[in-house]
């Protein structure tokens, strides 16, 4: 995976050139997308807003049209059969990103989020809190004997990706598989894949097929299978108006959630210590006012979203701000520029931990709102508040590594010093 260098201030739209988007076209972006991607948006917000690709796809980038994609789901469709197939073929990486929760459509969508969100009750989540605190505790005594640490491997992705194995009962000698699993497939879901990305997306989704197989067959024969807030458990025995869910639909759902609930956090993680340091004001806010890390977490998430496109398919002749959007047409949601509309957030180039309100979209919104956002929010509070108070003089040892991907807004390396 290539990175980009970025120091203090990159991306400063306030100060920056504004980018030429006459040809610009998410099919062939330029080489500088990634590192500037907002100046990109407000370019784009302001000049084009419904702006029209080479493939016939649409790129909206306010926030109003967003909210209005997000809360019509009859005539924007999640089903990315019609997008995928010409992508992926009759391969696995097609039957996964079909099957997944996120990429469907009621009646479908409705049964199987129903039987998904018996993982996610008030009691389940409750239970993490302790295990939460505890792993956050242990990244931070490791910090402070070494002195130093590198962010995201040591904490931003070690957070969320225990939580979630913990949660599907994966022992952790297998977890490392889990991220190169997730990654692959992940990663099959940007705009352009090559080759490779293909084959390795495919042969990661099989390995995990074949992983959860054997784990899910060690429940079904244990006499008192699961644990307290283990979901998997949940999932096998989770029925609705007696129908459960099918084996397919259950592997993928599980594929879904490991993968979902850990590089979201990840990157939420990774971006909050960054915004924090790149802003000391603000840290020490927090410090003094302990209160603000709810308003905190919700600020970091807003200012860089962890996912910056959602996609959804025209069903019908639609309209979108007086724009005529053909049946069939796909919109990109660029959520990364929604998130600083001007019209919806006052001074939106600004980092502000009390800012409200703060109505971001990086949960999405409607019913395909993330079903995991109290979890990641939860892990983002016991997280913040511990590293924050307990390393006051926290600093960056070096510019981070911001990777090329565009779908996810992915920190590599963060190197810091106590």
């Amino acid at each position: 995976m290539t990175a980009v260098s970025t120091g203090r201030g990159f991306d400063d739209t306030q100060n920056a050139e504004v980018p030429n988007i006459c040809s610009f076209d998410i099919m062939n972006l330029p080489k500088d997308f990634v590192p500037r991607a907002y100046s990109y948006f407000k370019a784009l917000r302001t000049d084009s807003p419904i702006h029209q690709n080479s493939d016939g796809s649409y790129i909206l980038t306010r926030y109003d049209d967003l909210v209005a994609v997000y809360r019509n789901p009859a005539v924007w469709s999640s089903d990315k059969k019609v997008e995928f197939e010409p992508k992926f073929g009759p391969s696995s990486l097609f039957e996964h990103h079909t099957t997944s929760l996120v990429f469907n459509d009621p009646p479908d969508h409705t049964r199987i989020r129903k039987l998904f969100q018996t993982a996610f009750t008030r009691k389940a989540l409750t239970a993490l809190i302790p295990r939460i605190h505890n792993l956050v505790d242990g990244y931070l005594d490791r910090l402070e004997d070494q002195g130093k640490s590198e962010i995201v491997a040591d904490f931003s992705f070690r957070l969320p990706v225990e939580v979630v194995c913990d949660m599907l009962g994966v022992p952790s000698k297998d977890r490392a598989l889990i991220r190169d699993w997730a990654l692959l497939i992940l990663g099959a879901l940007e705009p352009v894949l090559t080759e490779k990305q293909f084959k390795d997306g495919c042969d990661a989704v099989d390995a995990f097929k074949a992983y959860l197989r054997d784990r899910i067959r060690e429940l079904r024969t244990e006499r008192d299978p699961g644990r307290e807030g283990e979901i998997l458990t949940a999932l096998v025995a989770a029925e609705e108006d007696g129908e459960k869910l099918t084996e397919i639909e259950l592997l993928h759902q599980c594929i879904f959630l490991l993968n979902a609930g850990h590089e979201t956090s990840t990157n939420m993680l990774s971006h909050g210590v960054y915004e924090m340091l790149r802003h000391p004001d603000q840290s020490r806010k927090l410090r003094n006012h302990p209160t603000l890390i709810e308003s905190a977490v919700e600020e970091i998430l807003r200012y860089q979203a962890p996912i910056q496109i959602n996609n959804r398919r025209a069903t019908q002749n639609t309209e979108l701000s007086g724009a005529h959007i053909p049946a069939g047409s796909t919109v990109h949601l660029m959520i990364g520029a929604a998130n600083r509309d001007p019209n919806q957030f006052p001074d939106p180039e600004k980092f502000e931990i009390s800012r409200r309100p703060n109505r971001h979209l990086s949960f999405g919104l409607g019913i395909h709102i993330c079903a995991g956002n109290t979890l990641a929010r939860m892990e983002g509070e016991i997280a913040f508040s511990k590293l924050f108070r307990r390393f006051p003089n926290l600093r960056m040892e070096a510019p981070m590594q911001l990777s090329n991907r565009v779908r996810f807004r992915e920190i590599t390396e963060l190197h810091v010093s106590i």
